[in-house]
Order: structure tokens, then C-alpha cells, then sequence
């Protein structure tokens, strides 16, 4: 597994961010994926996203100052991974931070589990940009 962390001062207050944060704008804020279906079951909420015949569905659980949000089942384009995104208040605004690790289960996991997460860091980058821009 390969972990990425990028981070973000956002001019908004952690329970903006927070508002701003629904799982279903997250996945859209990442880019690769079209949310399909929302369910909510117990204390988690469940999006079902797709693109070009690529399936996920997402586990997110809100968190004191965060959320974490894990691909569940077998269907999706990693073995693993897992993300979690926090915020601290700061200058008047909030510093966002998003931390993932991600497996492809492939062999020669040195290579593929590094291009995942060079993937992934720029979905990050890109949700944090998207984040920032609308909060802005």
C-alpha cells in the first residue's frame, strides 16, 4: 500500500467545510467518478459511483473534524484504499487535510501501488482545489 497526503488552507470555517463535505460532492470533487446511487444504512453513508465500465461504492462515516471514507466490496479499481479528510481552524479560515492509502493488488506492487497513489494524490489535489473554490 502506498500512502499520499495533500493539504489546503480553505478560507472557510471547519463547519462550512464541514456543510460543504457531503460524500456525493466529494466524489464528484475527485473527478474520476459519477455518483450513481446514495443509500444511507446505519451510522455510514453508501455511494455507488461509475466510470467508463469501472464500478465503486464508497463507505463514508463522519468524523469529530472529518470524515473517512473506504471502498467496500469486491467491485472497483483498487485491492484497497481508504481516505480520510480533516480540518483544523486557522487564520480565520480552516487548513484541509486529506490522507489515502491505496493498493492495486497487482504483482510488482512497487510499481503499480505507486502509480495508484500518483493517481490518487491528484484526485486529492483536485477535490481540495474544487473544495477551496467553491468555499472561496
Amino acid at each position: 500500500m502506498r500512502e499520499v497526503t495533500v493539504e489546503r488552507f480553505v478560507g472557510a470555517t471547519p463547519a462550512e467545510v464541514r456543510r460543504a463535505l457531503d460524500p456525493a460532492v466529494v466524489v464528484e470533487y475527485e473527478g474520476s467518478f459519477e455518483v450513481l446511487e446514495i443509500e444511507e444504512r446505519d451510522d455510514a453513508t453508501f455511494v455507488t459511483a461509475g466510470a467508463r465500465g469501472v464500478g465503486v461504492t464508497l463507505r463514508f462515516e463522519s468524523r469529530e473534524g472529518g470524515l473517512r471514507y473506504e471502498q467496500v466490496g469486491d467491485a472497483g479499481p483498487f485491492d484497497e484504499m481508504w481516505t480520510d479528510i480533516d480540518w483544523d481552524p486557522e487564520n480565520e479560515g480552516s487548513r484541509v487535510t486529506a490522507r489515502s492509502s491505496v493498493s492495486l493488488g497487482l504483482p510488482v506492487a512497487a510499481v503499480t501501488d505507486r502509480v495508484a497513489a500518483w493517481k490518487r494524490r491528484g484526485e486529492l489535489d483536485r477535490a481540495l482545489d474544487r473544495l477551496a473554490a467553491d468555499l472561496e
